[in-house]
């Protein structure tokens, strides 16, 4: 039987060895005392020779470290496993099958070189792992590789900001220069579509290898220095940069007149940088890069850091924390904070394919059943207070956030503004990170390389000692546009005219000399000679570098030049010889248009008739003979016209018409005379045509100016082209429009209006500029737009538009510039500078003298005739009157006459009683007189003139009638003034003898 004591101890060792290993094998599982704990393994792959590897290695690991030391008992674990890519591309990618295939890693960051994470990318998708690397290269698409995440701003996003500078200083043209590999030529197409959407054009691409030699580097600068252009946007990185700026100071192209931006890649990483090359050759440098706001939480994390780096890295120097190392912290934070949204039910392993059958090492790997989770989980994240900012990823891809605009000087850089894809530049930056609204949208004052205040211009003539070689047409005629002259001795050509004037005060108001000579280009009137359009192909076969000259731009031509601000007018019309009305013997019939006339006539003899109906049965002066009715009928209606008419009228409504058509005459005879005495004492210059369609009808002569476009275009407009003579002077012009197109002439000269005002200049009171102007562009400069080692010069020429709207484009189309040309704003400026000043009316009053000699030289008069339409109330009120008179006269008659209607006869015979009663003379005798005090004598004479004659009372009376000689006496109507009575021997007699005793 066993002790008692040996058999306790026995059991308490067994209780202890049981305890024992339960504690261990939690150990082993990753437990604590009452939770379990999920590990989750992670790895990482930098460059960890390069400062941003040890910059983001350093902030990793504090992340990690703020993420346990914050997190709750039974939290996840992650395990970090740090890889080592060494710079090299095959490195990286055996890192992360090391990773994924013996670590069986959960999630990958890195690697932090784009030319690294293509191929790391594709392992991720196969198998399932997200990958979050900070390569910016635009290249690698999030779209297209869904387990792709990116944990910084791509390079294209700057884009915009770059452009936005270039537009800020109008500069035209710009040149890139970036670096041979997937990195350097992602940002390429993105920066070329930004600048085109400001009309900025990319005039060279220049690579550099990251293997180029100095010597290789400096011969490609030298070449940049012979071109035009004077902007260059700089995408390298830190170590190919430092001695592309060493060899540019070199160059001579850090001076005064240059513009250097550099993209972010750079200006992030700028302390990397040695001190000694950006104090001698980066100076006056402007850059980009993303805004960091500055936060009391970003100043402890930075002092937290540069010390945690001396202890990982004792013995090397020190670095400065950039923004690499900022997105690093907050793609770490993101991901554990995804890690733990996914919880601790999930246990991290890698599922295993079905078959064994031809599987490959990645394949044998299976896929992450834990990546999927996280991916989703990552894809949209945000974190409102992440080091580097709001740090926002949706969809994969890292938010934009503002850009700030930094000016390299001294040892450092000075911020000069902010960008934001909403406002645009600014000065200030709000605290939400919007650019602050104000009405200063310039940058800062920004010292420029050369110690230079003054903004470069962007580009410059080169200086290789070429003068520009200027075509001009050799042809006679108009001599005031172009005259060219070929001394025999020294065989140097002058131009003179008034296009050469204006070429050379343009060329001269330039901020910097350009030297030309002039080719002499002869142009003759044949078919088989050189024409214009061989002039303008010149210059795209690189035989002149520019063209001045009468040179109309048609569209097959517009394919090879840009065009500036136009300073002249320009278009196409018609001269005709001009007539003075004062001589024309029918000239007092033109004060009244035909409809005037006709209709003034036509009332006249309605007037006339309305009169003679009102007074034929009451008045005996519009009795007797029918044709002496008709005669009055139109004697006293035109009569008023003079108020000449001596017929006295009895009717209340034909007085009513009276006064309303004598109103109207007399407005019509003052219209007249007033017409009238201005067409003979004004010199009337009216065009013998007055459209270019009345040449097509008559089938005149059409001339036009030798060798001139004009002749396609007459013909588009429909004229036989056997009616179009040709001339070269403006004697020829007055000598044909002279004879006209019967004597040998023609009928009308059709030109360009330059062409046609110096003409009218000359001979001003002959002809006149008739029919509808075609407008066109005027004068102009123009340059090459093809890509060619021509085009790399400077190329001006100046041109006349002279064609239909249908053949040019719109005149605002040159106007915007659209070929990019970076001469063409100072051109333009100096067009402007020309014409605003005195110099543009000097050079015309030389060369066509003072046009106000000429009044209304090219301006038809005004047609002074009356029209129809200025009288058509007076008319209309005229008629309503006397229609008015008319219908109620009719209605009265008809109404006396009732008795005639109300019989039992035909139509026929009650109109022709009617008519019979209308024609008699009406019987005044049961009337009263209108005037009572003349109507007692008138009375008494009637009364006489019916009684039988009384010697008693009339002793002396002739043998006339009582009746004619009582009413010549008292200058009344007897038919109209009527009083009688029927009963005799009333004590009326009485008054009659006292009348006539009284008389």
């Amino acid at each position: 039987m066993q002790n008692p004591r040996c058999s306790f101890l026995i059991l308490f060792i067994q209780l202890v060895s049981i305890i024992s290993f339960c504690h261990y094998t939690r150990q082993i599982r990753g437990e604590d005392n009452n939770t379990s704990a999920v590990k989750v393994d992670v790895g990482i792959i930098l460059d960890l020779a390069t400062d941003v590897g040890k910059v983001m290695n350093i902030s990793i690991l504090l992340a990690l470290a703020d993420y346990h030391a914050n997190a709750s008992r039974g939290a996840i674990k992650i395990d970090p496993h740090f890889r080592d890519s060494k710079k090299d591309d095959v490195e990286a990618a055996s890192a992360a099958i090391y990773l994924l295939k013996d670590v069986q890693v959960q999630a990958i960051f890195g690697p932090q070189m784009s030319t690294q994470t293509g191929f790391v990318i594709d392992i991720g998708n196969r198998i399932k792992v997200p990958i979050i690397s900070p390569a910016t290269s635009p290249s690698l698409s999030v779209k297209e590789n869904p387990f792709f995440i990116r944990g910084a701003l791509p390079s294209s996003c700057q884009t915009k900001a770059i452009a936005a500078i270039v537009r800020n200083y109008d500069w035209r043209q710009v040149v890139i220069i970036y670096e041979d590999n997937s990195y350097g030529t992602g940002i390429v197409p993105y920066l070329t579509d930004a600048l085109l959407e400001i009309n900025t054009l990319v005039s060279y691409r220049s690579v550099i290898s990251p293997s180029a030699n100095d010597d290789q580097i400096l011969r490609e600068l030298y070449k940049l220095n012979t071109m035009q252009t004077r902007v260059f946007v700089v995408h390298l990185q830190p170590y190919l940069a430092s001695r592309l700026f060493l060899k540019a100071k070199e160059a001579g192209m850090m001076s005064s007149g240059y513009a250097w931006i550099i993209t972010d890649v750079l200006t992030s990483l700028l302390d990397s940088v040695d001190h000694s090359v950006i104090e001698s050759s980066m100076q006056g440098v402007l850059g980009i890069k993303p805004y960091i706001p500055r936060s009391n939480e970003l100043n402890n994390y930075t002092k937290r850091w540069k010390k945690r780096f001396r202890q990982e890295y004792p013995d090397t120097d020190p670095v400065e924390l950039n923004v690499y190392g900022l997105w690093a912290y907050d793609s770490i934070t993101a991901l554990t904070k995804a890690i733990a949204k996914v919880g601790t039910t999930i246990i991290p392993k890698f599922k295993k394919a079905d078959t064994k059958e031809n599987l490959t090492d990645l394949d044998a790997l299976g896929t992450s059943e834990l990546g999927s989770l996280l991916l989703d989980s990552m894809q949209n994240t945000t974190l409102k207070t992440g080091l580097s900012g709001e740090f926002r990823i949706i969809d994969g891809e890292l938010q934009p956030s503002p850009y700030e605009i930094v000016n390299i000087i001294g040892k450092g850089e000075r911020s000069v503004g902010f960008w934001t894809e909403n406002d645009g530049i600014s000065h200030k930056l709000k605290m939400n990170g919007k650019t602050a609204k104000s009405m200063n949208e310039q940058l800062a004052a920004i010292i420029w390389p050369g110690e230079s205040t003054v903004v470069p211009r962007g580009w410059e003539v080169p200086t290789s000692g070429k003068k520009l070689r200027v075509g001009v047409p050799v042809k006679g005629g108009l001599k005031q546009f172009i005259k060219v002259e070929i001394d025999a001795k020294t065989q140097a050509v002058t131009a003179t005219g008034f296009i050469p004037d204006v070429f050379k005060e343009v060329i001269q108001s330039l901020p910097y000399a350009i030297p030309c000579e002039f080719i002499p280009f002869s142009i003759e009137h044949s078919p088989t000679s050189q024409d214009y359009h061989d002039l303008v192909y010149k210059i795209s076969s690189k035989e002149y570098d520019a063209v001045v000259g009468d040179v109309t731009i048609l569209a097959s031509r517009s394919k090879y030049v840009d065009f500036t601000l136009p300073f002249s007018e320009s278009g196409i019309s018609a001269v005709v010889p001009v007539r003075d009305d004062r001589k024309n013997a029918w000239i007092f019939l033109k004060p009244l248009k035909n409809e005037l006339w006709i209709t003034t006539g036509a009332f006249f003899v309605f007037i006339g008739f309305v009169v003679w109906v009102l007074e034929h049965r009451v008045n005996k002066e519009f009795r007797g003979p029918k044709h002496k009715q008709v005669g009055m009928i139109f004697w006293f209606s035109f009569s008023t016209l003079v108020f000449a008419h001596r017929e006295r009228v009895t009717s209340n409504f034909t007085r009513f018409v009276l006064i309303v058509w004598v109103f109207v005459v007399l407005v019509l005879t003052s219209s007249y005379t007033a017409s009238l005495t201005s067409m003979l004492t004004v010199q009337q210059l009216q065009p013998t045509i007055t459209d270019l369609n009345d040449l097509i009808k008559n089938g005149e002569y059409v001339g036009y100016q030798e060798g001139s476009f004009v002749k396609d275009v007459l013909k588009r407009m429909n004229f036989d082209s056997s009616k179009f003579r040709s001339y070269r002077s403006l004697e020829e012009y007055n000598d044909a429009l002279s004879r006209g197109s019967l004597n040998g002439g023609v009928g009308a000269i059709v030109d360009e209006l330059p062409y046609l005002r110096l003409f009218l200049n000359k001979y001003c009171r002959k002809y006149i500029m008739v029919g509808p102007t075609y407008k066109a562009a005027g004068f102009g400069f123009v340059r090459m737009s093809h890509s060619s080692d021509v085009s790399k010069r400077v190329y001006i020429c100046l041109v006349w538009f002279g064609l239909l709207n249908n053949l040019l484009f719109s005149p605002n189309f040159w106007q915007a510039f659209p070929k990019g040309s970076p001469l063409v704003p100072d051109v333009s400026r100096a067009v402007l500078q020309v014409m605003e000043g005195e110099l543009m009316n000097n050079i015309i009053q030389k060369w066509f003298g003072n046009e106000t000699d000429c009044p209304q030289k090219d301006i038809m008069a005004m047609e002074s005739s009356l029209t129809l339409d200025s009288f058509k109330g007076l008319f209309l009120i005229a008629g309503v009157s006397a229609g008015s008179a008319l219908l109620l006269f009719f209605l009265i008659f008809v109404y006396q006459n009732r008795e005639i209607l109300a019989t039992d006869d035909s139509v026929w015979q009650k109109l022709s009683a009617i008519a019979n009663v209308f024609d008699e003379e009406k019987d005044n005798s049961n009337s009263m007189s209108e005037e009572p005090s003349e109507g007692n004598e008138i009375q008494t004479a009637t009364l006489f003139a019916e009684s039988e004659p009384s010697t008693e009372i009339l002793p002396e009376l002739p043998l006339q009638s009582p009746e004619i000689r009582i009413s010549d006496g008292l200058g009344a109507s007897p038919a109209a003034e009527v009083f009688s009575t029927t009963e005799p021997g009333t004590p009326v007699h009485e008054t009659i003898t006292g009348s006539i005793e009284a008389r």
